[in-house]
């Protein structure tokens, strides 16, 4: 019996495949990551609102650091009025089922928005007190699913500011003033950074995968600098990985070296 072998020699010209978020692969650094150009929605919307919102609208009094005037700094104004309004023995987690956000009309305030010219609308998903207005699993008790409105204030007006035709971003602290794993870390000269591991990065991709927003507004970074808070990795993921890469813009708070 003979045998016959044929061999196909198949020449197969290479293929460039390109990443959903661009051609270009920044890297973990800050020389890399300002390379990134602006994204182009960004110049044609001249007008957004930026939305302060949380358990210190409660009060109202003074402004949002009302938690760190009142237990902090110990502000005597902010003492007195609290002392003499709420009581001496009410703290302030106590505000938390006060903020109930019963009038909250997502869609009217999308519509709103529109009316007045707004291109873009920024939330707060959690300011310095730590409380998060979305049904974070890292804020057991302090958030709007498990205390106050009982329900998920980010992806409600996410949803309607979206089907109005706007862009959505959110403000998002680094630091929460109180978090016993932020005051260790600090306490160690963050030579341990137990709080940006387990809390804040997990978070901050948290909520990027889950409401994908155009813009971030970062905030609360003056106690260390961006490598501590894991800055330039975040960073590079968002503009490499995230499912809102091509379309999302940050801000310049991202550390004390502040490279942006």
């Amino acid at each position: 019996l003979r045998f016959t072998c044929t061999v196909l020699l198949c020449l197969v010209a290479p293929v460039v495949v390109h990443s959903a978020c661009g051609p270009t692969k920044y890297t973990p650094d800050w020389q890399s990551l300002m390379t990134r150009p602006l994204p182009s929605w960004f110049d044609k919307a001249k007008i957004g609102v930026f939305i302060h919102w949380g358990v210190f609208s409660v009060p109202s009094y003074k402004s949002e650091w009302y938690w760190w005037l009142l237990d902090g700094s110990k502000d005597p104004e902010v003492v007195a009025f609290h002392n003499k309004t709420y009581g001496a023995k009410f703290k302030y987690a106590d505000f938390a089922p006060m903020f109930t956000a019963e009038l909250f009309d997502p869609d009217a305030w999308a519509a709103l928005f529109k009316k007045a010219g707004i291109r873009y609308v920024v939330l707060t998903s959690k300011h310095h007190e730590g409380f998060t207005n979305w049904c974070s699993p890292r804020s057991w008790n302090w958030n709007a699913c498990d205390a106050g409105p009982h329900r998920d204030l980010v992806g409600d007006l996410t949803r309607s500011v979206r089907a109005a035709g706007l862009r959505m971003g959110l403000y998002h602290s680094i630091f929460e003033w109180f978090h016993p794993l932020f005051l260790e870390d600090k306490a160690n000269g963050f030579r341990t950074r137990r709080y940006v591991d387990e809390v804040y990065f997990p978070e901050a991709l948290e909520i990027n995968r889950r409401y994908k927003p155009d813009l971030i507004w970062s905030d609360g970074d003056w106690n260390a600098n961006s490598s501590v808070w894991r800055s330039p990795e975040l960073l590079a993921w968002l503009y490499n990985e995230a499912p809102n890469c091509r379309d999302v813009l940050v801000n310049d708070r991202w550390g004390s070296d502040n490279p942006p």
